[in-house]
């Protein structure tokens, strides 16, 4: 007998097996727990008990306003003006190659006496050896020093938290985040380097800065 065309034909190969992707292992990985301290974790109830209350009555806390202020207008801003300088301001003066205590007469037509706080110094200590002029400018003499007693050097929350608690400095920076807090606070003027000359704003009494 003539074996089939079948018969003499090779059988089909299996298909080649593909390699299995090895998982890499990740290390250090945990679930994420919640504090059991966490405010999220609290009812409403115990958040709603958090509020003052005076004879069942819920207890309202309005910011007080100073009253040196007469809507928006300072009456506690006077000669000799005390300026409170950031950081960023000393660098940019040295840039556009202005002395800080001729151009602040020159644009407030009065006596001045710069301030410098602790944070300030100490972020400038942190900056290093590119603001080593800056530093040794806030190092003057006739610079005055005011001591924080807050935790923490940060600059702009050491700034905002004075000009708070009293209404009489006038702030000199070029941060336009701290511009913007500031600007929220009625009754602080801002000066600022605008066309290499300081400018100041929200200050009704000076005609000598440039108007934007």
């Amino acid at each position: 007998r003539r074996p089939r065309a079948s018969e003499l034909s090779p059988s089909p190969s299996p298909p080649p097996k593909m390699p299995k992707q090895r998982k890499t292992r990740k290390f250090a990985a945990h679930k994420r727990m919640l504090n059991p301290k966490d405010d999220r974790l609290k009812s409403r109830k115990e958040k709603k008990q958090k509020t003052k209350t005076y004879e069942g009555k819920q207890i309202k806390e309005v910011q007080k306003i100073p009253s040196d202020l007469f809507f928006k207008y300072n009456a506690a801003l006077g000669p000799p003006y005390h300026i409170l300088v950031d950081t960023n301001f000393i660098n940019f003066a040295i840039q556009n190659k202005l002395d800080l205590f001729t151009s602040f007469m020159d644009c407030l037509l009065a006596k001045c006496i710069p301030m410098i706080t602790d944070c300030v110094m100490a972020e400038l200590e942190k900056l290093g050896p590119k603001y080593r002029v800056a530093l040794r400018i806030a190092k003057d003499p006739r610079f005055e020093r005011l001591p924080c007693q807050h935790k923490g050097t940060y600059a702009d929350d050491c700034l905002v938290n004075r000009i708070n608690q009293h209404r009489c400095y006038i702030v000199a920076t070029c941060d336009k985040d701290l511009k913007r807090r500031i600007r929220k606070i009625p009754g602080v003027p801002i000066m600022y380097i605008a066309q290499r000359r300081f400018s100041i704003e929200r200050f009704p009494d000076v005609n000598n800065a440039p108007k934007n």
